[in-house]
């Protein structure tokens, strides 16, 4: 549509509306309602014309122009802050949107972190991504950015997560976050959460969707019925456990540095062989209503979910998988004789000694069948390089998310642990 044709719309739309005034008192209310209701038609209209308008130019594109461009933009932007040309891609209109995500690939598969859904998903198989976390004790909040320090990106770090300690009656949580001035379940930036014992030697990560598409129905199982309008679109997806740590007492300091043991519920021992596939959610939940409208669920207009009396107070939903969950374990470091400390290679990503430096791995068996190789590949690797910063490094199968709730576990105090 022309400037011109919106013009003249506009003018005949506000004489309607005046001639429609000026009749307003001659007493036919009927009249009445049928020239409101053209007016609120004759405004849809115009709206949708209009942003037909600003996106036609853009939205009809050849199909073949438009997939050589953004995959040219996609391949050229690596890492951030360039990154963000490749989401400007995807907010331009629909069309653009669905040919990015197309083009754009798992964290698995490119190495890189596009859309907040990577931070879902499992990293690359080959090389880790590297990020580092900020502690700021006054607040305590923990920022984790993507690259390799501080030093190198400034205060202009591309933010992936933020975390705020929250001490309970007979527990501590950590409240995780996609930005770091909100940290409200209520709020659609809610990600998840860790959730320690009374000790600090158990935690159990709970995050606000299930793992997998696959996963929303299975997790979905009451006595109560409760019609999905009914419950506040505000309202988090829910807490699926995720993963367990362990950390083995130590009373007496006799077993050296910290033992550690995380299962992950939501990724099968079969990830990590030849061929395994690990967990790949595609979008994010921010609600109850959500859940119902993915098509995977429930594919009816007016959904009904069912809740038990006190699903509100009960323990979280424990996202479990169809075969045995990998459990990972903490590399043992050896004992130095010379600098008389224990040591672990982190290949020159670690600089600070420090009781919460880790390097995790798979604690497999022989019936598991999974190669040496991948029995040897740090997953997860964590460690301090200065005053209240710590890199972390991760690598398939686990998630950005899932990588740092281990690693702030890390942070909470284990008396009985060191």
């Amino acid at each position: 549509m022309s400037l011109k044709s919106i013009v003249r719309e506009l003018k005949e739309m506000r004489e309607g509306l005046g001639s429609m005034s000026r009749r307003g008192l001659d007493g036919r209310s009927g009249s009445g309602r049928s020239s409101n209701r053209s007016f609120l038609d004759g405004l849809s209209r115009l709206q949708s014309a209009t942003q037909e308008s600003q996106q036609g130019r853009w939205a009809n594109l050849p199909p073949e122009l438009l997939l050589d461009v953004i995959h040219r933009v996609e391949a050229s932007e690596t890492s951030w802050p360039a990154r963000k040309g490749v989401v400007a891609c995807a907010s331009v209109c629909r069309s653009w949107r669905e040919i990015t995500k197309e083009i754009v690939k798992t964290p698995e598969e490119s190495g890189r972190l596009t859309f907040p859904i990577s931070l879902k998903q499992p990293g690359p198989r080959e090389s880790p991504i590297q990020c580092f976390i900020k502690r700021d004790r006054a607040t305590s909040t923990f920022r984790l950015y993507l690259g390799l320090s501080p030093a190198l990106l400034g205060e202009n770090g591309k933010l992936l997560f933020a975390a705020r300690k929250v001490r309970r009656a007979t527990s501590m949580e950590f409240i995780i976050s996609l930005v770091s001035d909100d940290f409200s379940r209520a709020s659609n930036t809610y990600v998840g959460k860790l959730r320690s014992n009374f000790l600090g030697t158990k935690f159990a990560i709970f995050d606000s969707q299930p793992p997998s598409d696959s996963m929303v129905a299975a997790n979905s199982r009451s006595s109560r019925r409760i019609h999905s309008k009914q419950v506040s679109p505000r309202i988090p997806a829910g807490n699926y456990n995720v993963a367990t740590i362990s950390y083995e007492l130590n009373v007496l300091r006799a077993r050296g540095p910290r033992r550690m043991q995380c299962t992950m519920h939501s990724i099968p021992i079969s990830a990590i062989r030849d061929g395994g596939v690990a967990p790949t959610p595609t979008g994010f939940y921010n609600s109850i209503e959500d859940q119902f409208s993915h098509p995977s669920t429930i594919k009816s207009k007016d959904p009904i979910r069912d809740f038990s009396s006190t699903s509100l107070s009960e323990p979280p939903l424990l996202a479990q998988t169809s075969s045995e969950p990998l459990v990972l374990k903490n590399k043992a470091p050896r004992w130095h004789e010379q600098l008389q400390c224990w040591c672990l290679n982190f290949r020159g990503r670690v600089t600070v000694a420090s009781v919460k430096n880790f390097q995790l791995v798979a604690a497999v068996e022989a019936s598991h069948q999974v190669s040496l190789v991948e029995q040897e590949k740090v997953i997860l690797q964590f460690g301090k390089i200065g005053k209240d910063i710590f890199t972390m490094d991760y690598r398939y199968p686990l998630s950005a998310f899932q990588a740092f709730a281990i690693c702030l576990s890390s942070f909470d105090t284990k008396p009985a642990c060191e």
